[in-house]
Parts: structure tokens; sequence; C-alpha cells
């Protein structure tokens, strides 16, 4: 993280949110603060609430009953208790808790859009979440429950249940009572008023939390790939004409045009490949000489999914939302399918990064062009590398079960109100789980290629090949008789983990 931004402040509600700015917030590295200028739009939006509230006119969600329920006038006395029961009745999340981060990120979205000044939400209630922010006091949010449509409704209202004095907070790795960890702080629970429980489990800061982390981490890997690819078709002794510039001018996509250059800078003063100029073979398997098109397609779809992020981090998505002083659209801005639809292209994407590169994992143990049979000189009493592409094909057959359309799917709740909803929940959280398998393949992967490139010595590799030679040679030694490889495994993806190697 540069200077400036350490230095750089953000503003909720008037700054432009981007993934590497919620990462930095979250992460300590950047901080984030309130205006002036959000604080009257805040206040001027309650205002207008306030007014509604007390109006002989039905307006959903503030002087009305919620969902089927929206035909039910609700008195100016009751409304407190009516945002009360909806935090309560909403908190019906099951399974594993999310991890504190994304926890964490959910808040920061959150707060910027209450910032925006459209959700009717007291000051008091947005300044005790930014405490909850830069006080690290997270809520325990399970992982299930939301279909993704009228917001993340189930998981939102765990998340915010501890401002009530209800719900959980973590503590180190304990899951603590809220009220107990508020009385920690000298914090008193909030008495909620009209309006404010639906602006904070509206919205779908559930599914743009795991887009944001899920970017973050596919960036990462999208470089990564190209670097295992690289170390691959040097230790498979490929060559680098499908690469070529001029050849992709004439389908000039984004993603493989950026992908092929990388590849060209990859395999910069390298002798490996240059001793390939003059052999025999016409040409490389896909897996290898198509490089730019199958990864430069995983790029697109994640430029593509970045840019509705983008969007959906300075939206307001809570309903209703407040227009006027008169006026309170309950309209669609909580349904998760732009991003749901979205998610699930890129999850078919990332998955698409580990599917080839287990293809190349097998061709480097074929013993074709100078390498031996599961890439040890000593096959027969050992075995080799012969196993660890079992557990590539694993992972890509898990990943493949994991990329059916989540959003394909919707089942009507709330009595046929909602009846049409996202998944984009589930959508989400399987990016995420496509993405831990690739991380786990591509280490596999540099395995495999660095012990390839041994057998290419004394030849050397680009500056940036052999740096990343070395890391891999500094957790894990080159195999000449079967060991237990499970260390070795286990060492590359956490380092492929902790974002160690070098990737431009």
């Amino acid at each position: 993280m540069s200077e400036r931004i350490k230095n750089q402040a953000f503003v909720y509600g008037v700054d432009q949110l981007m993934v590497g700015k919620v990462m930095a917030i979250a992460n300590g590295k950047m901080q984030a603060k309130l205006s002036d200028y959000a604080i009257s739009k805040i206040n001027d939006s309650r205002a207008k609430v306030e007014k509604m509230a007390n109006s002989p006119k039905a307006i959903y969600g503030i002087n009305t009953g919620f969902g089927p329920l929206c035909d039910v006038k609700i008195s100016p006395e009751e409304t407190g208790l009516l945002q009360k029961n909806l935090l309560l009745t909403h908190a019906v999340g099951v399974g594993k808790p999310i991890s504190k981060e994304l926890s964490k990120i959910m808040m920061i979205c959150k707060v910027h859009a209450l910032c925006r000044g459209f959700s009717g939400i007291r000051l008091e209630v947005v300044e005790r979440i930014i405490y909850f922010i830069e006080n690290d006091l997270l809520p325990v949010v399970p992982e299930q429950g939301s279909v993704g449509a009228s917001g993340d409704l189930a998981p939102l209202a765990h998340l915010f249940l501890p401002l009530i004095g209800e719900g959980e907070f973590w503590v180190g790795s304990e899951i603590v009572p809220a009220r107990r960890v508020l009385r920690t702080f000298d914090l008193e629970p909030l008495q909620l008023a009209a309006k404010e429980g639906l602006a904070l489990i509206n919205g779908t800061q559930f599914i743009l939390a795991h887009a944001i982390t899920g970017l973050h981490k596919m960036k990462y890997l999208l470089n990564l790939a190209d670097v295992a690819g690289a170390m691959s078709l040097e230790g498979y002794q490929g060559s680098e004409s499908p690469f070529k510039e001029l050849l992709h001018s004439l389908r000039p996509f984004k993603g493989s045009s950026e992908v092929a250059e990388r590849m060209r800078m990859l395999f910069k003063d390298s002798k490996n490949i240059k001793s390939h100029e003059n052999c025999e073979r016409v040409q490389d398997p896909y897996s290898m000489r198509c490089i730019p098109q199958v990864h430069g397609a995983s790029r697109n779809a994640y430029y593509h999914l970045k840019e509705l992020t983008t969007v959906e981090m300075n939206s307001v998505t809570d309903n209703p939302i407040v227009l006027s002083d008169t006026e309170a659209i309950s309209g669609g801005n909580f349904h998760g399918q732009p991003l749901a639809m979205a998610l699930d292209y890129t999850t078919l994407a990332a998955s698409e990064l580990g599917n080839i590169s287990d293809r190349r994992c097998y061709l480097l143990l074929e013993g074709k062009y100078g390498l031996p049979r599961l890439l040890t000189s000593s096959g027969g009493l050992n075995s080799g590398f012969m196993i660890p592409q079992y557990t590539t094909a694993a992972l890509v057959s898990e990943n493949k079960s994991l990329c059916f359309p989540a959003s394909a799917d919707s089942i009507p709740t709330s009595l046929g109100q909602e009846d049409h909803v996202s998944m984009g929940s589930i959508s989400s959280r399987k990016f995420n789980q496509v993405l831990g398998n690739i991380e786990k393949i591509l280490a596999i992967e540099l395995m495999y290629a660095a012990q390839a490139m041994e057998f290419r010595r004394p030849n050397t590799f680009s500056w940036i090949l052999e740096q990343n030679f070395k890391i891999i040679r500094s957790k894990v030694a080159k195999l000449e008789d079967d060991r237990i490889l499970k260390d070795d495994i286990n060492a590359l993806v956490e380092l492929v983990e902790n974002r160690k190697f070098v990737v431009k």
C-alpha cells in the first residue's frame, strides 16, 4: 500500500468506493470518515421520514407492516417496536459464520450507502456502526439464509442485532453475546425508530462483500495463473510463437491481448525458450498455446464483475428509498440479480483457470520432449509426481459442480409478495469457494513446473520466472526420491494465499 493511500481519508457517502479502497479500509490501511455534507444529507433524509411516520397516508415500512403485511397500518407509538421486531424476526441465518473480514466489509458498504442520504436513518445509528468498524467490533453472521431479493435480509439482520443489544460479536476467536461486549465498551443498546430496521436489513451488502473479496483474490490469481502457465510451458519447452503481438491484434479481446503481453514479458530473455526455436515440433497442446484465449476470457469476466460491483458499492439498495418530504418509493433496488448473474458467470471463468492448469500438470507428467515420465528420473521404484494430479483433478471436478448458476433458480417467499428472488448470496459464496480451490490447483502446478524446469538446466529463464523458481525452492526441494508431498503442497498453498509470488 502506497504512502499516498495510507495518508488519504475516504469520505463516506461522498467519495467513490472501489475494491482496493474497501480492502484498505477493512485492513486498517485507509481511514474512513464522515463529512459535514454526508451528515447534512443523513439528517435531512431523517427529517423526511419523521414527517411520513406521522402522516395519515400509508407509506410502506414507515407506518405499515412488511412484506405481505404492508396493508397493516402501524401507529406512530409502535414504529420503534416494529423496527426492533424486524431485526429479531429476520435473524434466521444458519450454517457456519462468515469471516470477520466479510462482516467488516458488509458494515463499510452499508455505511457508505446510508451516508448517501436516501435511507432515512438517524445519524447516531450510522455513527454507532462506524464505531463498530473502527474498534473491530465485528458481529457474528451465519453464511446461509439469504435469497438475495429484499436485500440480504437474514445476514444483515444478524449483522445489526448488536446495535440493539442482541446477537453476538467476535472477541478474538470466541463468540460472545453482544450485550456483554457493549457493556465492556460502555455502550448502551440503541432504540430503533421508524424506517431504521428496514434501512439496515434491506440491501445487497452480503452479496457485495463476497464479490469484493472474490475480486480482490481473483486479480492476484489471474496474474499467478499466467506465471504458472509460463513456468509450465518453459518446463515443457514449448513455443512462444502463439503469444506474438501481431497474432493477437487480429482478434483484440482485452483479456487475451493482456495475457499475451504478459506471457511475452514472462519469457523475456529466456535462454530456455529460445532453445526451442529450431525444433521440429509444429504446435503445442491447447492448454499451452491457448493460454491467452482461456486466461483472457477469465480476465474479461473479472473486468465485467468489477464494473458491476463498483456500481453496486456506490448505490443505494435499501427500501423504501426516501426521495422527498412526501415520497418514499418502494421499488426493487435491493434485488441481487445484477450481481448474481455476473457472479455465476465469473465463477465459471475462475473455474476455467483451474481446468486448464490441471491439463498443463498432466502434460508435464507424460514424459515427452526430454522430460522423464512423472517428473522423476527413477520411475518404477518411485512414483514421482503421479498422485498430486489426482488432487488437481478432484478440485477441478468440485469446481465444475459449483458452476451451476444459482441465479437460474428462484423460489417465491413472503406469501408470494417476493415472488422472484436472485439467490445471489449463493452465487457469491460459490465464487469464493471456487477461488479457494484455484489457489490449491495453481500451487500444485507451480510445484510441477519447478520440477520440470530442473530438467532444462543449465538453461536459464526470465528474471521473473527465476525469482518464482527460487521462491518455490525456498519451501519445496527438488523431488529426487519419493516423500510425503502433502507438506510441500501445503507450503506452496500458503505462499499463494499470502501472495508471496512475483506476478508482475
